[in-house]
């Protein structure tokens, strides 16, 4: 068993859920786990689920891509995020870090010296960040095939996605049985133009279809709803609602895709616009609109009306659509693990 690894990710469920997916194999393989993390970003909540792992903050700072103005800092938050990361590595001795990108993994990489780095990109073009971390890294592992044939140090392993095992009944959801169930989720920190636009449809929605909509942290709407419309900020035992929905409604960050495909879910993806991110959603969108495993409504054509229209259409398609998804899965967390520990000291 080796000492120590250092894992980092952060920002979005799509940099911390592959990190939780991987850390029971973790355990199999070090005695001490330490995941390094932003200061009040969701992962520190995830983590301290998980006793086996030590949970160091950092500063961390995000690129604005909006209000660019603010990207002025970014130089000294990093820097003294690197000064906070050199003092946990002094602390632990990592054998080696695995990075899933994102801007709160970039310090903990820029801080490190000699400990070989394992990273992981989900989506078809490296972010930001991964851009850098490409440099130091000794494997850059891949979601996407396309993409690893790009990089001299990719390697396709997919992504590594949770175990959804626990399909027991939960009685907490208001459904009426007679129909099919839909969920309905923009992305871990949500979107309130996706949540708006369903709110506008909801009464209409609900004489068709039960509606489990995760609106994101401080997203939810006190206002009277339809019984069959449950709002939540978000849920834990997404291992049920995969075993009841009938379709999904979902932003396309690929963790989200991976883990709808993994259940066979048919999937109505509304990718971020350019506007509002790289472009890298619209890319993921793309592929699996071309691959036959999801429909795709895009931001600009985001309107009450084309979104009850896609729904509705989806519903009538979902079976078809299901026979399409029947495709091989590949044991991801395996591949990365093995990559970890191939450059683990």
């Amino acid at each position: 068993m080796k000492n120590s690894i250092i894992v980092t990710g952060g920002g979005t469920a799509g940099h911390i859920m592959p990190i939780i997916a991987m850390l029971p194999e973790l355990r199999k393989e070090f005695s001490s786990i330490v995941y390094v993390g932003s200061k009040n970003g969701m992962e520190k909540q995830l983590i301290s689920n998980y006793s086996y792992v030590k949970y160091c903050p950092i500063t961390t700072v995000k690129f604005d891509r909006v209000k660019l103005w603010k990207n002025i800092a970014i130089p000294f938050l990093l820097f003294k995020g690197m000064i906070e990361c050199k003092k946990i590595l002094k602390k632990y001795k990592p054998n080696c870090i695995f990075s899933k990108g994102g801007y709160v993994s970039l310090p903990v990489v820029l801080a490190s010296k000699k400990v070989p780095i394992i990273a992981h990109e989900s989506d078809t073009t490296l972010g930001l960040a991964n851009k850098i971390i490409y440099r130091k890294c000794k494997v850059m592992c891949t979601n996407f095939e396309q993409t690893a044939k790009t990089l001299k140090k990719g390697i396709c392993t997919g992504i590594p996605i949770r175990n959804f095992a626990d399909k027991s009944q939960k009685n907490i959801y208001n459904l009426y049985p007679n129909l099919p169930t839909i969920l309905i989720i923009g992305g871990s920190l949500g979107s309130k133009t996706i949540n708006e636009t369903v709110q506008t449809i909801v009464e209409k929605l609900c004489k068709s279809v039960n509606v489990i909509h995760i609106v994101g942290k401080n997203n939810k709407v006190d206002k009277h709803f339809p019984y069959n419309y449950n709002q939540y900020e978000y849920v834990e035992d997404m291992g049920y609602i995969f075993s009841i929905v009938s379709i999904a409604v979902s932003r396309a960050g690929a963790n989200t895709i991976a883990e709808l495909l993994s259940e066979n879910i048919p999937m109505l993806l509304i990718p971020l616009s350019k506007q509002a991110s790289r472009g890298d959603q619209i890319e993921n969108a793309k592929y699996y609109k071309q691959k036959g495993f999801a429909h795709v409504l895009y931001s600009e054509h985001l309107t009450p009306q084309n979104l009850y229209n896609e729904i509705m259409f989806l519903i009538q398609e979902k079976d078809k659509i299901k026979i399409m998804q029947h495709v091989e899965q590949v044991d991801s967390t395996g591949k990365v693990l093995e990559q970890i520990m191939k450059y683990s000291k």
